[in-house]
């Protein structure tokens, strides 16, 4: 029975963003973190018209990390450090905000010419107290730098944290595990207890756990310490993602994230006056704050 292993099952609220939908399961009313995991975006599955593309105009973020993983297509990141890189499938970019930084996000224009495709994750990570004012920094690790573990039909890079025996290059600031599991048809592996709060996510295809059918685009929080055995008979794309538990609550208000809801409040007025940092070669445009997020905690 699924609740032998199975703490929680966390539906997604889906939101159009015009020609391509995103797929939310945190933070949620039944839960806002699993591990330093506080945002869990599934991009797509989409293909974008000719001439069309991805644009995220600059927007800000503090006392967060935000990681980026596609699956398939390319995307154009520029953040106010001056990075300017572009992410493409099986690499990932962490990009830490701390104190304060602007971001954003393009399809790039080779992309736009044949139409783009865009199929990924994209989450974000609570900082612990102690680094959430830490100076903003930026990381590419490419995927030819990421662990992968092939064996039983099932190829998982790991893309941050230790598992499996081996362990991912990419910064961590908390306990972290995460890590994109392919499983071929009859493909078969077993989900570590060790960490203290872990959760499973069928992103495509097939998939079950224990025996028991995943649901597509559904959070699947696993109870502590239990072993479990992902399969599937068809194939099918899992994320797996964890870590340690927080021990104080963390807010969420639209891209900022704090443990203090007044650092949030003064992330508001800095970002309406004009205080944070700027794009370089993306310095035009803006997201407004909005007066109602779509993105909020509920503690």
């Amino acid at each position: 029975m699924i609740d032998d292993f199975v703490l929680q099952t966390i539906t997604p609220v889906t939101h159009d963003l015009g020609g391509f939908k995103v797929h939310r399961t945190l933070p949620s009313r039944p839960r806002t973190m699993v591990g330093p995991f506080l945002f869990f975006d599934q991009m797509g599955p989409a293909q974008l018209a000719v001439g069309n593309g991805i644009d995220v105009r600059p927007h800000p973020h503090i006392n967060l990390a935000t990681v980026t993983y596609l699956f398939k297509g390319a995307i154009g990141h520029r953040d106010s450090l001056g990075s300017n890189l572009v992410i493409e499938p099986g690499a990932v970019n962490l990009m830490t905000a701390g104190h304060g930084i602007v971001h954003s996000e393009r399809s790039p224009g080779e992309e736009r010419a044949h139409g783009p495709v865009l199929s990924g994750i994209q989450t974000w990570l609570a900082l612990p107290e102690k680094d959430e004012e830490m100076d903003p920094a930026f990381e590419h690790v490419p995927a030819a730098d990421l662990p992968v573990i092939a064996d039983n039909r099932v190829t998982a890079r790991i893309i941050m944290g230790s598992l499996w025996g081996k362990s991912a290059p990419t910064t961590t600031y908390a306990g972290t595990i995460y890590a994109d599991i392919a499983l071929e048809p009859g493909g078969e592996v077993p989900i570590d207890a060790a960490a203290e709060e872990r959760a499973v996510y069928l992103a495509l295809g097939e998939a079950v756990l224990d025996g028991v059918p995943l649901a597509p685009m559904t959070l699947y929080v696993l109870k502590p310490g239990v072993p479990v055995t992902l399969a599937s008979m068809t194939g099918g794309r899992v994320m797996l993602c964890g870590g340690d538990a927080f021990a104080t609550p963390r807010h969420v208000w639209w891209n900022f994230v704090s443990s203090s809801r007044d650092r949030i409040n003064q992330a508001k007025r800095d970002w309406k006056a004009g205080n944070f940092p700027l794009v370089p070669g993306d310095d035009e445009e803006f997201i407004p704050i909005p007066e109602v997020p779509l993105t909020v905690s509920y503690p």
